[in-house]
């Protein structure tokens, strides 16, 4: 395959590094994003030309329709953490998952990967989790063949795991261990996520199969803000919130989302997220399958927490000057 692949969401942590693992194995991309402004940069990780930037909100199915025009491959990495205006789980994860597989059927796309979620379950007790299953049914309604990708936590240099504690970390006194931080998690990199995606949208293999995406380590949520502070170098209360208190706690910062200027920092589904494990299933396929090494979180994470310690990328020479 070395045709043209549209990106949706490819302006995103994980969809930013699917564009690059497709240019590198030569495909043609075209990133089509709600904001082209925030994709300033992807021409740049492809050759000249090789990667176009266009506008299209998969809420619209006009604008999904004129980005799929042409495409032998489409991936649909859009997602939310956290609804916020018209940017809903459902008009996403579902109805707009559900306008990029109709485009695409329409267009004859022979290729097609869904980025779900590790956890995606019609049943959850959680908003996301369930609009994460219903958009991977939606897809396939239409491309019984899809492939579906479901990552586990997603770290890498501007994942929004690691470094939004850390930036609590250099405010608080305390972090929350929600439900005790007894949470299992197994986190993936980044790249490995978007390795895997190009692998499957190239492996004919790969039809109409669901891989979950783990790394090669699973911890507590506490062992990993443990792991966290080590790396910035700062003590802080690692506190105990029963699930109860915070649920109660997510739902206030709910309410107050509307006037926050940023993201909560804790929502109700959130917390309902944290009361399942998130790791990969016994015998399910993942990245091996995909033909990707799994790469361990501890090499990689002190490459970009550095700048949460005190003195940034030269504490060490500054305490080693101390000494």
């Amino acid at each position: 395959m070395k045709g043209l692949v549209t990106v949706f969401g490819g302006s995103g942590f994980v969809g930013a590094q699917i564009v690059r693992a497709l240019a590198k194995q030569g495909l043609r991309v075209r990133v089509a994003v709600r904001n082209p402004g925030r994709a300033y940069r992807l021409p740049m990780l492809g050759d000249v030309g090789q990667i176009e930037v266009m506008q299209a909100n998969i809420r619209m199915p006009a604008s999904v329709d004129r980005a799929l025009a042409g495409a032998e491959g489409c991936v649909n990495a859009v997602g939310v953490l956290h609804e916020a205006g018209r940017q809903k789980f459902l008009s996403l994860h579902v109805m707009g998952a559900r306008n990029i597989a109709a485009a695409a059927k329409a267009h004859g796309v022979g290729r097609f990967v869904q980025v779900s979620a590790l956890g995606a379950d019609a049943a959850s007790p959680s908003k996301y989790a369930r609009t994460k299953a219903l958009g991977e049914a939606a897809v396939r309604e239409d491309i019984p063949r899809a492939v579906v990708v479901r990552p586990s936590v997603v770290f890498g240099q501007d994942d929004r795991f690691f470094n939004r504690f850390a930036e609590m970390a250099l405010i608080s006194p305390a972090l929350p261990l929600i439900g005790g931080g007894h949470t299992r998690f197994q986190p993936v990199f980044v790249g490995d996520v978007a390795e895997a995606v190009a692998n499957a949208l190239a492996s004919p293999a790969a039809e109409g199969l669901t891989y979950e995406l783990g790394g090669p380590g699973i911890f507590s949520f506490k062992s990993l803000m443990q792991l966290m502070l080590k790396e910035i170098g700062r003590q802080r209360i690692l506190a105990p919130v029963p699930f109860p208190i915070a649920g109660l706690i997510g739902q206030a910062f709910d309410l107050a989302a509307p006037f926050l200027p940023i993201a909560p920092p804790i929502t109700a589904d959130q917390v309902a997220m944290l009361r399942r494990d998130n790791v990969v299933a016994d015998g399910a396929p993942g990245l091996a399958q995909l033909g990707v090494t799994a790469r361990a979180l501890e090499p990689i994470v002190p490459a970009y927490l550095y700048r949460y310690r005190k003195g940034g990328q030269y504490a060490e020479m500054n305490a080693q000057a101390a000494a």
